[in-house]
């Protein structure tokens, strides 16, 4: 059968792979849909994950349908569809340096148990909705990690999907008022569309200025200067600006959470930040969420739906991974299989 390998530094290829053999303690996966992260065209420019670099089996996001199910196996049937915790594989992190990758036709979870590596969701939700499982896990353990609490002030940097999960986080954590940042109309669009309060072009507009109209001052006699009264800050765009920003109009005591990935280091002015006190934390992958948020993603599919900006059939993968990593050209790009 085909599956999709980095096969060298910037190289993505199709791969003749077997069929996985099922033992008594396994379950058989038919892959239904897999989202393409940004991590994936990362891989590619590093030619792949140690130890296979050069032969790394890609897609982390997927959902899927239970093929077979081995005969010690219980709480599974054929027919079940399925999102996966695909960090919880004991061959290794699926799509992610492991030895099988979600943009093929089956994969196999050796040892399953129900809870830990597969949980069961009804059969209404579309498939490439329950393939978001996985990254809005991931935007789910950002909110977790910046502590919000009923009524907090909000402002999410960043409009793609992690971005838009956290929004849809937020507002069920009880964010009071959550504004979203970006540069591109057609997002900022969308987080409108999803629930955000108001949005902000930074190319355009003066964040701290727009963010005190919206949010409230927060400046004291300690912290002066444009302080907006904004609890929280999430980065989830991945420019230096945006750290960079935020340590300079925090108020006393904000929280800064950084889930975006930045490729350069990123200069911060210390002075500034130990007179407002700004706590950063950091927030990566999903170690309690995956499972967490399927229930939201079950209740609300329609408003999940809207993140997803492309749908690509699964002989076109490797169209879907070069979309995927043009800058710009797409929001949250899924491959479906028939």
């Amino acid at each position: 059968m085909k599956s999709v390998h980095v096969t060298g530094v910037n190289q993505i290829d199709w791969v003749e792979v077997d069929k996985p053999e099922v033992g008594p303690r396994d379950v058989l996966l038919r892959m239904r849909a897999c989202g393409i992260c940004g991590s994936d065209a990362m891989y590619a420019s590093y030619g792949g994950i140690p130890p296979r670099q050069g032969a790394t089996p890609l897609g982390h996001e997927p959902a899927a349908e239970v093929a077979e199910v081995g005969a010690e196996v219980e709480g599974f049937a054929v027919g079940d569809h399925v999102v996966i915790d695909t960090m919880r594989f004991t061959d290794g992190l699926l799509g992610s340096g492991g030895a099988q990758g979600g943009f093929t036709p089956y994969v196999v979870v050796r040892d399953a148990t129900p809870g830990v590596q597969l949980k069961v969701i009804p059969n209404d939700v579309p498939w490439e909705v329950a393939a978001l499982n996985e990254p809005m896990a991931v935007a789910l353990h950002a909110v977790n990690r910046t502590g919000v609490k009923e009524g907090d002030k909000v402002v999410i940097f960043g409009a793609g999907p992690i971005g838009l999960g956290a929004l849809l986080g937020y507002r069920r954590k009880g964010a009071s008022h959550i504004v979203v940042v970006d540069v591109i109309p057609s997002r900022l669009e969308k987080a409108l569309e999803i629930g955000a309060d108001a949005v902000i072009d930074s190319s355009k507009e003066d964040v701290g200025a727009r963010l005190v109209e919206l949010q409230g001052d927060g400046s004291t006699p300690w912290v002066r200067g444009v302080r907006p009264a904004t609890d929280i800050y999430l980065d989830a765009a991945g420019v230096a600006v945006v750290p960079q920003t935020v340590a300079s109009i925090a108020k006393h005591g904000a929280t800064l959470g950084v889930v975006a990935v930045h490729k350069k280091p990123v200069e911060l002015d210390f002075g500034g930040i130990l007179q407002s006190e700004m706590n950063i934390v950091w927030a990566m992958g999903y170690p309690t969420e995956i499972f967490e948020v399927t229930d939201d993603i079950v209740e609300n599919w329609e408003k999940y739906a809207k993140i997803i900006s492309h749908r690509f059939p699964f002989e076109k993968t490797l169209e879907a991974l070069e979309l995927a990593a043009t800058p710009g050209a797409a929001d949250k790009v899924t491959v479906v299989f028939d």
